[in-house]
């Protein structure tokens, strides 16, 4: 039902209110033709369609938390300042690990005459080589994040 306001020109009310039945559809646009009845047929299907897709992305979903376990998603970083005779942090030690604390850690020592790089990997927060405090400080901060 639709109510519509038109001007009066004669007489003591300056509005006059017209009820329409129904609406014009120009109105809203947003009207839609009712669906038809669905068989019970056709609910069957939709609904055995809509089990068949919730069990592949169930699947999907399983698949993706699983390689998601490899993934490195925790970061920790230490910066410092090996040699002393530099001013600032230049050097640092990086930790990636996947959720099993398995990943590697990277540390740059910076100096003024050279740069080292190391990479030591990782399983379980371990490594078999030895590791520095920052490093260590490093995969605490990961494990952590």
């Amino acid at each position: 039902m639709a109510i519509a306001m038109v001007p009066k020109t004669i007489g003591s009310n300056p509005l006059q209110v017209r009820i329409l039945h129904p609406p014009p559809k120009h109105m809203f646009n947003f009207w839609k033709q009712k669906k038809q009845a669905v068989g019970t047929k056709e609910l069957t299907k939709q609904l055995k369609s809509l089990e068949d897709r919730l069990e592949k992305t169930t699947k999907e979903l399983a698949a993706l938390q699983e390689a998601h376990k490899n993934s490195l998603t925790r970061v920790g970083v230490v910066r410092f300042n090996p040699f002393g005779e530099i001013g600032g942090d230049q050097s640092f030690s990086v930790a990636l690990l996947d959720s099993r604390d398995s990943g590697v850690v990277i540390t740059s020592h910076y100096g003024k005459e050279m740069q080292r790089i190391y990479a030591k990997p990782l399983k379980q927060g371990k490594s078999e080589y030895s590791l520095s405090a920052e490093e260590e400080e490093a995969i605490r901060k990961a494990r952590n994040s």
